[in-house]
This record gives C-alpha cells, sequence and structure tokens, in this order.
C-alpha cells in the first residue's frame, strides 16, 4: 500500500471513530474512551488534513471551528416546510379541552401522545441531503429563518454526517433545539469571572447569542448541546408511522434525543407527566419552561391537519410563571434614542425564572400610575418563558408608611432639557435632541447597527466614550475618528481600533434606504425608508418634498379644510404608500432642522454615498420588469449593494423563488433558493455573470 493511500484509510478511520465516539457521548450518553484518548485521535486527524489537504472533507469533526467570520447579514433560508409555532396550554382545563377536541374530531378515545419537555433554546432546522449537512437555519418567522450554518457546525451533538448504514431518506430536515446545559452556563461564566470578562445572562439568551454570532470560533468556545424533536422536509424515504417511531430513527440515524421523551394516554396520562417532570425541574440539566403533548401516530397527525399557523396535533403546556417578591428601590429614567423617558424599576436583586433580576422595565408613566408603583414597596417580580421580567405590582399590606408616587419627570436626567408629552403620545419625551448625550450615544449604537449601517465595534461602551470624551457630538463625527484617537481608548489596541476604521470605510458605500433609516428619524423604520427610497430615488427629493410640507404643519387648524386638505394630499410626499400625515410630519420637521441637513452635508463630505436615480429612469431601465432573488454570500459586494444596483437598472428584488422569478444570483453557500432555482428551472447568474450584467447595462445606461 503506498503512503498516500494509507494516510486516506487513515483518515478515514479516524473520522468514523471520532463520530462514533461523538455519537456515543451526545446521543447515547455513554462515552467510551477517556477525554485524552478522544483529543489523541483529533489531533491525529488534524495533524493528517493539514499535512494532505486533498484528504480534507466539508463533513469532517475537524470542520466544526469556522475559519473566518461572515461577512454581513446572515443569509436568508426559505423553509420547505414552515416551522410552526405551538399553541399553548396554561391550565389542567386547557389540557382537558385540548384532548377532548382531538377525540371528537377522531371519533375515538383513549388517544396516545408523545411527550417531552420544552427546552428553553432556540429553535433550529438542520438540513441533510444525501445523509450530509447542507445548512442550519433558524426559525424566524416560521417562513424564512436565517443561515446560521457556521455557527451550527461547531456544535459537536450536530452530526455533519448522519450515520452510516442506517436507511437514512435523501433529504432530511431534523427539527430540535439548540441549548446551553446549565452546568456548561455556569463554568463559562466561572471561567468569565476569572477573566475580567462579560457574563453571559442566562442558558437561553447565551444559546441564541452563541448561534448568531458572525465569527464561528466564538461559537466554539461556547458549551452548546442540540436535541432533536421533529421533523420538516423528508423526500426519499420512509421512517415509521409514530412520532416516537420517527425520533428513534432519528436517534439511530446519530441526532441526540431528549432522555425523558415518553408516551402518555390522554389527558390524565399527559397531566401525570406534567407534574413528574415539573417535580424534576430543578434538577434537569436543562433549562424547561413546559412540556409539548404530540399526536403520536402520524396519520391522525395527518387527518388533524392545522389551524392558522399551528398544528392541532400539539401543544405546549408551559409552567406557570414563576414569581418573587423584592423591594422596588426607585425608579429610574433611561434616555431612548429618539428622548423618550422610559421608567425603569431599580430592585433589590433576586432569582426568578433562572436569572437573576435586579432591573425591570416599566414602560412608561401611565403602567406605573396604573400598578401604583412607589419606591420603598414590596413587589411582585415575575418571569415566564421569555426572558423579560415584568413588575406585576405592589404587596400593599407591605407598603411602608408615607411611601409617595414618582414624580413624573419635568427634565431630562441626563442633559436637563426640558421634558415635554406630546398630545396622544404615552411617552414623555427629552426635548434636547443633539444637545442631550444620552440620545446622541443611543443614536450611535442605532446607527452602527448590524440591521442599519453595519459598522462591526461599535457597541455600548464605545458609543459612551466616544460622547463623555466629546469626541463624537454626532453621527457624522465617527466618519471624522483617526487610528490615535481610537487606539488611545480605554480598552483599545492599534488592531481593534484599525478594524474599526476599515468598518466606518466600508459603511460609506451604502443604499438610499439605509441612509434613511440610519438618519434616526422618528416612525421612519426599514419599510418606510425603502418606500421613500424606491419612491424617490434619491435624497435631495426627499428633502424638497419633506420642506414644501412646513406651511401645511405651520396651521394645524388649516389643514381641517377641503381646499387645503386637497393640496395636502397631493403633495409628492403623502404619494408615498404608508406616508400618513404624522409619517409626513415627522419628515417635514426633521428635514427643516438646519442642524440635521449639517450632519447629512457632513457624511456626504466625508464620502458616504448610495446609488441614485430618477424613479422615471428606473422603469424604464434595461432590467425593468424583471424580478430577481439574491441568495448566498457575494465576495466582491454586499447583497444590499448587489440588490440596490438591480434595483437602479430597474429590477425588482424579491426574497423568494417563484416560476415568475426572471434570474437568481447565487453567490456561495446559496441554500434552499437555488434549489428551488433549479428545480422550477429560473436561470441562475454565478457572481461574475451578475457583475458582467452590471457592468453592461450600467455603462449604457
Amino acid at each position: 500500500m503506498s503512503e498516500r493511500a494509507w494516510v486516506a484509510e487513515r483518515v478515514n478511520w479516524l473520522r468514523e471513530e471520532i463520530r462514533a465516539h461523538d455519537y456515543r457521548y451526545h446521543v447515547l450518553d455513554a462515552p467510551s474512551i477517556p477525554d485524552a484518548e478522544y483529543d489523541r485521535l483529533f489531533h491525529e486527524l488534524r495533524r493528517l488534513e493539514e499535512t494532505h489537504p486533498e484528504l480534507c472533507a466539508p463533513d469532517s469533526p475537524t470542520r466544526r471551528v469556522g475559519a473566518a467570520p461572515i461577512v454581513g447579514d446572515f443569509p436568508a433560508i426559505v423553509h420547505r416546510l414552515p416551522m410552526l409555532s405551538l399553541g399553548n396550554a396554561f391550565s389542567r382545563e386547557e389540557v382537558f379541552e385540548f384532548v377532548a377536541r382531538i377525540e371528537e374530531m377522531l371519533g375515538r378515545g383513549d388517544i396516545e401522545f408523545s411527550v417531552e419537555p420544552k427546552l428553553d433554546g432556540l429553535a433550529i432546522s438542520l438540513r441533510y441531503e444525501q445523509g450530509r449537512l447542507v445548512y442550519a437555519a433558524t426559525r424566524g418567522d416560521g417562513v424564512t429563518g436565517e443561515d446560521v450554518s457556521h455557527s451550527v457546525r461547531t456544535i459537536k451533538a450536530v452530526p455533519l454526517a448522519l450515520a452510516a448504514g442506517s436507511g437514512f431518506p435523501e433529504v432530511l430536515e431534523v427539527r430540535g433545539e439548540v441549548y446551553m446545559p446549565r452546568a456548561g452556563f455556569l463554568e463559562f461564566n466561572r471561567r468569565a469571572r476569572e477573566r475580567g470578562d462579560k457574563e453571559l445572562v442566562n442558558p437561553r439568551n447565551a444559546a441564541a447569542g452563541s448561534v448568531r454570532q458572525k465569527d464561528p470560533r466564538l461559537a466554539a468556545q461556547r458549551p452548546l448541546a442540540f436535541y432533536a424533536y421533529g421533523l420538516g422536509e423528508v423526500s426519499g424515504g420512509t421512517l415509521a408511522d409514530t412520532h416516537t417511531g420517527l425520533l428513534a430513527r432519528l436517534r439511530e440515524f446519530g441526532l441526540p434525543l431528549s432522555p425523558e421523551i415518553d408516551i402518555a394516554t390522554g389527558a390524565e396520562g399527559c397531566l401525570a407527566y406534567f407534574e413528574r417532570i415539573g417535580a424534576r425541574r430543578s434538577a434537569l440539566p436543562y433549562d424547561i419552561d413546559g412540556v409539548v403533548y404530540k399526536v403520536n401516530r402520524i396519520d391522525w397527525q395527518r387527518e388533524l391537519g392545522f389551524v392558522s399557523r399551528a398544528p392541532r396535533w400539539a401543544i405546549a403546556h408551559k409552567f406557570p410563571a414563576e414569581e418573587a417578591l423584592t423591594t422596588l428601590h426607585a425608579i429610574e429614567l433611561q434616555v431612548g434614542r429618539t428622548g423618550a423617558l422610559t421608567p425603569v424599576a431599580r430592585l433589590e436583586p433576586v432569582f426568578v425564572g433562572g436569572t437573576t433580576v435586579s432591573n425591570a422595565t416599566l414602560h412608561n408613566f401611565d403602567e406605573v400610575a396604573r400598578k401604583d408603583l412607589r419606591p420603598g414597596d414590596t413587589v411582585i417580580v415575575r418571569r415566564a418563558g421569555d426572558v423579560i421580567p415584568e413588575v406585576v405590582g405592589p404587596v400593599l399590606e407591605r407598603r411602608p408608611e408615607g411611601a409617595q408616587p414618582a414624580p413624573l419627570p419635568e427634565r431630562c436626567p441626563d442633559c436637563g432639557s426640558p421634558a415635554r408629552r406630546e398630545e396622544g403620545e404615552a411617552a414623555i419625551r427629552c426635548t434636547g435632541g443633539l444637545v442631550c448625550p444620552a440620545q446622541r450615544k443611543e443614536a450611535i449604537r442605532f446607527f452602527a447597527s448590524r440591521r442599519v449601517m453595519n459598522i462591526e465595534g461599535i457597541g455600548d461602551r464605545l458609543a459612551e466614550q466616544l460622547v463623555d470624551l466629546g469626541l463624537v457630538a454626532d453621527i457624522s463625527d465617527l466618519y471624522r475618528l483617526d487610528l490615535a484617537t481610537l487606539a488611545g481608548l480605554d480598552r483599545m489596541g492599534e488592531r481593534s481600533a484599525a478594524n474599526i476604521l476599515a468598518e466606518l470605510e466600508r459603511s460609506k458605500a451604502t443604499t438610499l434606504e439605509r441612509f434613511l433609516y440610519a438618519l434616526g428619524i422618528r416612525d421612519v423604520g426599514e419599510s418606510t425608508a425603502k418606500a421613500l427610497g424606491r419612491h424617490f430615488g434619491g435624497l435631495d427629493r426627499i428633502i424638497e418634498a419633506s420642506q414644501r410640507l412646513a406651511p401645511y404643519f405651520a396651521d394645524p387648524e388649516a389643514l381641517n379644510q377641503p381646499a387645503t386638505k386637497k393640496a395636502f394630499a397631493a403633495e409628492p410626499l403623502i404619494a408615498v404608500p404608508d406616508i400618513g400625515p404624522v409619517v409626513a410630519e415627522r419628515l417635514c420637521s426633521f428635514f427643516s432642522d438646519e442642524r440635521n441637513l449639517r450632519i447629512i452635508a457632513a457624511m456626504r463630505a466625508a464620502g458616504v454615498h448610495w446609488p441614485e436615480q430618477d424613479p422615471a429612469q428606473r422603469a424604464a431601465g434595461p432590467l425593468a420588469g424583471q424580478i430577481v432573488v439574491l441568495t448566498g454570500t457575494l465576495a466582491s459586494l454586499t447583497r444590499d449593494e448587489a440588490g440596490a444596483r438591480l434595483e437602479a437598472l430597474g429590477a425588482k428584488v424579491s426574497g423568494s423563488v417563484s416560476k415568475k422569478t426572471s434570474f437568481v444570483v447565487a453567490g456561495s453557500e446559496a441554500g434552499s433558493k437555488l434549489a428551488k432555482a433549479q428545480e422550477l428551472g429560473v436561470p441562475v447568474l454565478d457572481e461574475a455573470a451578475l457583475l458582467a450584467l452590471l457592468a453592461q447595462h450600467e455603462g449604457a445606461n
């Protein structure tokens, strides 16, 4: 045998051996070798693959730690079968009603249910084709999720290849939960404290945040685990005729299951399981917020079908919200990006719902008055399955003598500017605008956030330093920062500073829609910004149309006159879909303020730019009438940039593939949209073809 053949054989043996040990450890919970021996096998495989890169394979155990972070937004994944939510039951009576409805629809009693704990983590769909993991996606809105394959591949409990010889289908979508075991969570935080790093808040947040890290190396450092609980699309094979049978098959394929899965008969059997798991809840190695009951027979599931976006044959029986008593020390104010003064309860720290709670939002002062909350009160704090704690109300018999309601704020706590409540609004707002440091900090955070200008590295701590040290008076000052200034900040080295400057430089090439959204105009969200961009095609046209409305809002009573109403409705800004009087007034106020216009001019002078085009020219563009779908990652430009350039040529960029799609642009790691295009026979362009198309038409246009 040649040396290369021997190495290839050894690599294959090591991979199968490591997969087998992963299966025994993560699925069977019965490891057969010590950790040191496992590490020796793993390091030998890694060394052989580094020496012989031609033998590398995408499903090798060594590929669990990614080499580089992804760039831009997470690619969208359209689920072939929607990831439905479950209906909820909160009482015994609701469980009896659920079972009674099923018995009536099926015309029989003693229904058998598959029962299991409801994990408190992040729902994930794993798609396997020919036994290989193709992608992992979040639930998202149930129809479209985010591609998080780069992070999920680092989780050892997730097999990159299904167990050999197990007769798996050609396509198998596995639905399950990524979670962080309590022991791993506690150990991670212990090490973080020793290093002086920030600790994780709770296991659920930790799991969701870890999966959505752009750098898979960070996810790989987190102690994540996975349990399968169901299926999405399956083709090219049959599995079982019961839900518990399906789960048993998944276990054979190498996928881990909760050891608490069981079978129960009727409502009484389900409730007995609920009580049994509830009694053991605190002793389980992971957080749960209830149990799930599913009709066990698959043919009965099909017969029962769905209602709205939930199956009739399954329900989540939630545990009661956990409550605790603590002291309300103070009601303080938090200043938001738009100046809203939000009351925040400062509490004596109390452990409730799996986490220590010391602060809780009170939403607005109407809510404070409705609940009659006063500093010094003993209050009930509740935390249910979500992660947001709620102050339920005071225990009046424990109210200290002389406790007084918190006064309504008259001035901003951060800048001292007058506080004002507009008619018809619950919020009280600081009127300081750019004078207010708190609003500037929030504006910087918002401007740099992922869905806005997407500037990595500018977070809460840096925003606070930039404002507190007087380095950033408004968002345009971000583009005046230099290496020496940034590198001299607390906990900021030269390399980190250079990375932030590179991110700022990259962000200068944006789209009109993103720039409008980034300005932080009240009531102008992503969809409104997109509508404005498409309708006007240029920022100066939006500014002009907004300023034309100023005379109308100067005399609100005149707007009630028929002639004035008619003239107002004919204004170009009002013709934009979803733009009503309130948003129009916000735009008019913003673009009539000389300070805001100076900020926009400063950013343009710094090089912030976007493609602009007359809407009439776009409608007559060379790609007018064509529907384009973008999928995967493009190397030379972001999907937003590609979409903007295609739209400038008249195309409509869509998020889903259909028979009406003109062509699909597929970058690297393209997923289900590419497969759908190939299935429907829709033309597919790679990045090189897209760039050639853009160059051809942009030059002619």
